[in-house]
């Protein structure tokens, strides 16, 4: 009799856990909003300046923001107006894991849209553009590429960098090794104390992460990008999500809100790139 009892915990408990997966497998992502009237969004709580956790212990950022916004054209669309939203903090590696249990139903922060994890994931339209560089501290970085030989870079496991760097470096071209760490705190912590010479990361989360810091200064930004990081919204296969997805972005395109949600994120780095706000204009698409 224990024995059972102690089985059907585990059951019950099973059951809780993918309960919202099997419906959203069931009916649909938009369906299970529907009859739950709850949205669960994914957020990184230190990948600033798209998605970290403010001194009070919200998550904000760019990508929260447009996520934010998504939330309101979805519930207009479903005639719910007590749509209640819930936040679950993600890692990079524990995101894929959470959208395919159905634990979120949307990811909000800088994830790389590649072909390999569209075979699995669905992806909104582009949200923001940004490359992969190095960060050192001042005075440090090597004059060109040919003098990254024996260089200890600090890298984020489970993101597109930490994979293109993988492969440079098992095709011997910067003769160096990655010290895989969990987060970006846990790079600048390696790189203050020596125990990486650079910091790989976007250049925009480099940035922001040395800022942060609160000695921006006593660093220096490379100027060799060595990848280019196309980012957008992910979420679980389902097409009719994706295009309400979709839509509210196009939406905050078309009446270039987009413009002041940039400003309000991006404007203490310089100006923005060609490249995003060409990417506003392009994606601005026709009803």
């Amino acid at each position: 009799m224990e024995l059972m009892r102690v089985i059907a915990c585990a059951l019950l408990v099973f059951g809780l856990t993918t309960s919202s997966a099997v419906v959203a497998a069931e009916t649909g992502t938009l369906e299970k909003i529907r009859q739950t009237q709850i949205i669960t969004l994914g957020y990184r709580e230190n990948s600033p300046p798209f998605s970290f956790v403010s001194p009070q212990g919200k998550p904000v950022g760019y990508s929260v923001e447009l996520c934010e916004h998504v939330v309101r054209q979805i519930a207009d669309q479903l005639k719910l107006p007590n749509l209640k939203t819930q936040w679950l903090a993600v890692s990079a590696r524990s995101r894929f894991d959470v959208l395919r249990t159905g634990e979120i139903d949307l990811l909000c922060g800088n994830t790389t849209h590649t072909l390999s994890r569209r075979a699995e994931f669905d992806f909104s339209l582009m949200t923001f553009l940004d490359g992969a560089s190095l960060l050192y501290r001042s005075g440090q970085v090597p004059e060109s590429i040919e003098n990254f030989s024996n260089q200890r870079f600090a890298v984020v496991s489970g993101t597109t960098t930490e994979k293109v760097l993988d492969k440079l470096v098992a095709a011997s071209r910067l003769g160096a090794r990655l010290i895989r760490v969990t987060d970006h705190d846990a790079a600048m912590i390696a790189l203050k104390e020596g125990v990486a010479t650079a910091y790989a990361a976007d250049r925009t989360v480099l940035i922001m992460t040395a800022m942060a810091h609160g000695a921006g200064g006593a660093y220096q930004l490379s100027s060799v990008q060595f990848n280019y990081e196309p980012y957008a919204l992910m979420m679980r296969r389902d097409a009719d999500f994706r295009l309400a997805v979709d839509r509210a972005l196009v939406q905050l395109y078309r009446s270039h809100q987009i413009d002041s949600m940039l400003n309000r994120w991006f404007a203490p780095l310089g100006p923005l790139s060609e490249a995003v706000e060409l990417m506003t204009q392009l994606y601005a698409l026709p009803e």
